[in-house]
């Protein structure tokens, strides 16, 4: 059991209130407020830290930094491939998908994370 920080909590509450998926540098930048000599090091200690105790989820987008969200429940994500942002999609998690792959693959399958690709509204209207 790893001891509680004030810097750590902070994080975490942070990314609860804030569904912008942010990145790293953006949890810096807005963490400075509260704790000035936070370094940007130790930003990223406590989003591993927290991603490794299923505490926050860290997204992966194939390019440009991870970015992180306080919502552990299962959902999905749309990133936006013109400016990268990241958004909840209000779509019920699809329990079946578990029970269709665990019938072809010889292991056994415990759940699933699926992004979606597509243009923002924003990054929609642009076109």
């Amino acid at each position: 059991m790893l001891k509680t920080s004030r810097q750590r909590t902070s994080i975490q509450n942070y990314l609860d209130t804030h569904r912008t998926h942010p990145t790293a540098e953006t949890v810096y930048l807005d963490i400075r407020q509260e704790f000035p000599n936070i370094s940007l090091a130790t930003v990223y200690r406590n989003l591993n830290l927290l991603a490794e105790q299923g505490e926050i989820l860290r997204i992966s987008t194939g390019s440009g930094p991870d970015r992180y969200d306080g919502n552990t429940a299962p959902h999905y994500h749309v990133i936006c491939m013109e400016c990268g942002c990241i958004s909840d999609l209000n779509l019920e998690p699809q329990t079946q998908l578990n029970a269709l792959a665990d019938e072809l693959f010889e292991g056994s399958i415990t759940g699933h994370m699926t992004h979606f690709f597509g243009l923002c509204p924003k990054c929609k209207i642009k076109k």
